[in-house]
């Protein structure tokens, strides 16, 4: 049987670029491998990613053989870019300086190497060295790495290892709001389309919480407002369906009717522990995945009559999620509990 020794490096690399590399050939290379590093067998992986199961193998080989590096390489020899013999000059310029179209990038190059492409040109040159069109993201300002690595260390590594192990359940709790409002979304269509807003801002917010283990989800809405007699209800419901007795803990963040003592209390009465999260960390809370899920499965890019049409169909799909194997699938690949920090974002203004 073939194994492979996954560095926490390679995992992140691989979990990233399985849905981002510019290839999709090396996209599926990556899943495939994800896949193995979550302990799906060869045959399973194989109709997961509907590729032979001799591929599953011989994509394990190219890693153990060359790494990273070999399941990115294509083998393709085409006419050499003249632009090829500047790569380095110019990948460090864009890493520092990231143009905002490829007009921009067109007239950097030809000021550094007095070389000029057309548009198309320079964006097939920017694919090739590894550079990808994306949406710029933030990370909150007052965000402390420092805090972030000292709570995943000390407080909730351990947690996690007794999970796995079965000595306790760990669940990771927050809210979503889901504005009635369009979802927009990219498209591959021959012309711009558009989607039809409706009026007012109804909204359904829903109170969830996430097995780090199983990925069962509980979650109860509504579509008032979420207070700390919300959480209350909301922590005994959790307390009635974890009622084997062994040790439970959640994970959520510092909102202020979360933090409160009636919350507290009413936490210790039911022998819950709560680990609040360092101040602006949404990355590690892995339910934020979750909603994101949702969004995408059901959300973006759909138009729905009404707010009860909205609201039973984000409630319809939330109660598949324990249901239906599709689903869970996907998700056991998505909410893991790995963790990616800010100090390891590509910032600009480092």
């Amino acid at each position: 049987m073939l194994t492979l020794n996954f560095s926490q490096a390679d995992i992140l690399e691989l979990n990233y670029e399985r849905f981002h590399y510019p290839s999709p050939i090396v996209q599926k290379r990556m899943h495939v491998l994800y896949l193995k590093y979550l302990g799906v067998g060869h045959q399973e992986i194989a109709g997961m990613m509907d590729v032979h199961p001799n591929s599953v193998t011989n994509f394990i080989k190219l890693f153990r053989t060359g790494g990273m590096n070999a399941i990115k390489e294509l083998n393709y020899n085409g006419s050499k870019s003249e632009l090829t013999n500047h790569s380095h000059t110019l990948e460090k310029e864009f890493e520092r300086h990231p143009p905002l179209s490829s007009k921009e990038a067109g007239n950097k190059i030809l000021s550094l190497t007095g070389i000029e492409r057309c548009p198309t040109q320079i964006r097939a040159f920017m694919k090739r060295i590894g550079m990808r069109f994306l949406k710029l993201g933030h990370v909150p300002a007052k965000a402390d790495p420092v805090k972030q690595k000292k709570f995943l260390k000390t407080v909730l590594e351990p947690v996690i290892r007794d999970a796995q192990k079965g000595k306790c359940h760990l669940l990771f709790l927050d809210a979503a709001h889901f504005v009635f409002a369009p979802f927009l979304c990219q498209l591959w269509c021959f012309a711009r389309k558009f989607i039809p807003a409706p009026s007012g801002r109804q909204r359904l917010n829903v109170l969830g919480a996430i097995d780090a283990v199983s990925k069962e989800l509980v979650f109860m809405a509504n579509s008032t407002y979420i207070n700390a007699e919300t959480i209350v209800n909301f922590l005994k419901k959790i307390d009635w369906v974890y009622n084997d007795r062994l040790p439970l803990y959640i994970v959520l963040d510092n909102a202020r009717y979360q933090h409160c003592e009636y919350v507290r209390q009413t936490a210790q009465d039911l022998k819950i522990e709560l680990l609040f999260l360092p101040p602006y960390s949404p990355n590690l809370n892995i339910i934020e995945r979750l909603w994101k899920f949702t969004k995408k499965n059901v959300l973006y890019g759909k138009y729905y009559d009404s707010y009860q049409e909205f609201q039973k169909t984000i409630i319809d799909f939330l109660r598949k999620i324990n249901h239906v194997k599709k689903i869970k699938t996907e998700l056991n690949s998505l909410i893991t509990t790995n963790f990616q920090t800010f100090e390891n974002s590509q910032n600009l203004a480092a």
